[in-house]
């Protein structure tokens, strides 16, 4: 290579690596007003200095020596991480309209192109944020007829589980089914059989990540700046199908393996339902606060299982004075959700299952304002109520009519995941649905 070309490679490297480190110096060598964090690398930033198979436990730990508001810097883009329920509640909730707007997430972006609800701000995300919520409680959201809807996917669900003749079975598919098809009875109107080729076809695209065409809406086509347009309108059904469909039955799949390993808690499930419920009618949401046991169980799922731990990338609106820090505007924001599920003052032994960190001395049901696996504040998953729903009518109704049965021994099964990125998914496995013999 011609020494010339060396040289001039050589001298933009360096001033590259100088104006780097210039930057750093500015926001972290003399700290200025952002909070503390490891000094990155030029360009890979602190990337290095994290687990990539195991983020939200590296996160944890770097906040452990930097403190629950901490920055970082993965490649040219500042994060700030909250760690922790004060730090959480306080931006979230207490100065929630300041961080309200989406951070970056490529991969979404890439597939939405910032359509939606999910991945979009500013005024886009309000006015479709506020036709969704409005749609679903048109569809029945916080009625009755929701619940019925519920009840209905709850026996299509039993019925696909016999079906299984008692066999061993991965229960992925049919898990899946059960809340895809809720979603499909609020924006269809209309359930599908799990056997039904467009139901099949739907779930294909779903699990492909591939986008869901759906029929057309009335647009207002006249209308240049209005963001009811076709392409926003269908990735929002997107957005509604992605988040209320695949986190519920992650849920329900990861809740049945939790069960499968602590047979003691599913007998007391059995006879809380044996007691309150019995086997000549179908579960409803008014046995719940009848059923404190099941109803804490339920929440333990959620709390262990920690499925989204660092939640989705929030941004600030604005220049946000936080603490005795100042965040500049569009600045990332990780809410690191885990660090609240798993705090050991509000739950003791928190890496133990155990439906007691819901229960009180009584056995009465005990909430905690710690319990934020939908999130907190103005992006809180708005799909919340529902899918509280379907997991406290799902549980109950699959377990009102079988028991569950290991291929091997409890003590044999492993519960960790195979992913702790973005979100924590079981491990595969597989179970028999037995006929509860007391149904």
């Amino acid at each position: 290579m011609d020494t010339s070309v060396v040289n001039a490679f050589g001298l933009l490297l360096c001033i590259s690596c100088l104006l780097l480190f210039l930057a750093w110096k500015k926001d972290y060598g003399g700290r200025g007003k952002l909070p503390p964090g490891p000094a990155p690398f030029p360009i890979i930033g602190n990337i290095l200095q994290l687990d990539l198979k195991n983020v939200p436990e590296s996160l944890c730990k770097l906040a452990k020596e930097y403190g629950p508001v901490f920055t970082l810097q993965m490649g040219f883009q500042r994060v700030v991480v909250l760690h922790g329920y004060k730090a959480v509640k306080e931006a979230l909730i207490d100065h929630g309209d300041k961080f309200a707007a989406r951070g970056s997430i490529p991969v979404f972006e890439f597939i939405s192109q910032g359509l939606g609800i999910v991945t979009s701000n500013g005024e886009r995300w309000k006015q479709l944020r506020r036709f969704a919520l409005m749609t679903l409680r048109n569809f029945g959201m916080g009625k009755k007829s929701i619940e019925e809807n519920v009840q209905e996917g709850a026996k299509l669900l039993v019925e696909a589980i016999k079906q299984t003749k008692g066999l061993p079975c991965d229960p992925t598919f049919i898990l899946g089914c059960a809340p895809c098809n809720v979603i499909c009875s609020l924006i269809f109107q209309k359930h599908f059989d799990y056997n039904d080729p467009k139901f099949l076809y739907l779930m294909k695209l779903l699990d492909d990540d591939l986008k869901l065409l759906s029929s057309p809406w009335i647009q207002e086509k006249q209308k240049p700046q209005s963001e009811f347009t076709i392409e926003n309108l269908i990735n929002t059904a997107v957005d509604l199908f992605a988040a209320g469909a695949e986190t519920t039955s992650t849920t329900l799949k990861y809740g049945f393996l939790m069960l499968l390993k602590h047979p003691e808690i599913t007998e007391k499930i059995h006879e809380e339902i044996d007691r309150v419920i019995g086997h000549d009618r179908s579960p409803c949401m008014e046995d719940r606060i009848k059923m404190p046991y099941t109803n804490a169980v339920v929440h333990e799922i959620q709390r262990y299982i920690d499925h989204i731990p660092s939640s989705l990338p929030h941004a600030v609106t604005q220049d946000v004075q936080f603490r005795q820090y100042l965040i500049p505007k569009g600045t990332t924001v990780i809410p690191l959700l885990t660090s609240v599920l798993y705090d050991d003052k509000e739950f003791p032994n928190p890496h133990q299952f155990d439906p007691g960190h819901f229960l009180d001395a009584s056995g009465n049901f005990k909430k905690s304002d710690y319990f934020m696996p939908f999130s907190a504040g103005k992006r809180i998953c708005l799909g919340e109520g529902l899918a509280r729903m379907e997991l406290f009518l799902f549980f109950t109704t699959v377990l009102q009519n079988f028991t569950l049965k290991s291929l091997i021994d409890t003590k044999d099964i492993d519960t960790t995941p195979i992913d702790s990125g973005f979100s924590r998914i079981p491990p595969s496995f597989k179970l028999c649905f037995l006929p509860y013999q007391n149904a």
